[in-house]
């Protein structure tokens, strides 16, 4: 067993992820743990180094992952009692539960951001499927993205295009670059993550190769191909080119499956420091896509 599922075991013991939580709540916990204990990922915190950050490390997303965990259960009741609503009522509702999320991670990580992507998608993840089990349709991976996607239908045009006070810094990447974010991801229904990193990590699989070793690789192409607005928002569209360059040319060479696949992640992780740019959006994606393979292997 080597370092990532030592750390995983420990992590999940030392949360103690609740087994009276529901399933979903719980798988949720476990892809956030899996995508912190991933290492190398270049840029970002993992446990190796904090990446391309100063104000966070490893065990502020330990602490992070503890605070919000609590929350995920919260999220799917909401999805099996709101089940009748209709979107547009539905994403209202489910609001005030992120925010109080949120709020419980800021006071863990001393007002450090480390899950806010996180907690937005697992918000509408967890609602849909609860919402999906109430109403005893089918919870794979498509049925969970088609209905995240129907409820969040307009909200990148809502949120972003029309000129609203907050002028976020998701607003002016959207205004200006015309990326979408992590709004845009959810009103696609993981479009990248289904397109992309899931098709990847299950070919991985299939393959034979283990978990860590699937991410990796599933990493490395959403690294290539992802609109990731924290490199944009950190180093411009220079600094999304540079990165989505660097992991193609890996791709090209094998990737992880390259004899020095690990070697030349550690040297990009090395490069991005430098550069400061961190790929947070890809971490939330990667995350993601762990969770929704379970969904492809199995109905719950």
């Amino acid at each position: 067993m080597n370092n990532y599922y030592q750390q995983i075991a420990l992590l999940e013991l030392k949360l103690n992820n609740d087994s009276n939580q529901c399933l979903p709540a719980q798988l949720a916990t476990q892809a956030l743990i899996k995508e912190i204990c991933l290492s190398p990922k270049p840029g970002l915190v993992d446990m190796n180094n904090s990446g391309a950050h100063r104000d966070m490390n490893f065990q502020t997303f330990v602490h992070s992952i503890s605070a919000i965990s609590n929350w995920f259960e919260r999220f799917y009741q909401y999805g099996k009692a709101s089940a009748l609503h209709d979107n547009k009522l539905f994403l209202a509702g489910i609001r005030p539960i992120g925010i109080e999320c949120e709020q419980a991670m800021f006071q863990a990580t001393n007002q450090v951001n480390t899950h806010k992507g996180g907690i937005f998608a697992f918000g509408l993840l967890l609602g849909a499927i609860g919402r999906l089990e109430q109403l005893g349709l089918p919870t794979h991976a498509q049925s969970i993205c088609d209905l995240v996607s129907a409820i969040c239908q307009g909200i990148v045009q809502r949120e972003l295009q029309q000129n609203n006070q907050t002028n976020s810094i998701g607003e002016k990447l959207f205004k200006r670059h015309h990326l979408s974010g992590a709004r845009g991801e959810a009103e696609s229904g993981y479009a990248t993550v289904r397109n992309i990193s899931l098709p990847i990590y299950q070919e991985m699989q299939n393959s034979g190769y283990d978990e860590e070793t699937c991410l990796l690789q599933a990493m490395l192409y959403l690294l290539a191909f992802n609109q990731d607005t924290n490199l944009v928002s950190r180093g411009g569209l220079d600094g999304l080119a540079f990165v989505q360059e660097q992991a193609k040319k890996l791709i090209k060479q094998g990737g992880v499956t390259h004899p020095d696949g690990r070697h030349n992640l550690y040297q990009l992780d090395t490069e991005l420091i430098k550069r400061n740019l961190s790929p947070g959006g890809s971490a939330d994606l990667i995350a993601i896509t762990w969770f929704l393979s379970q969904y492809n292997k199995s109905t719950f």
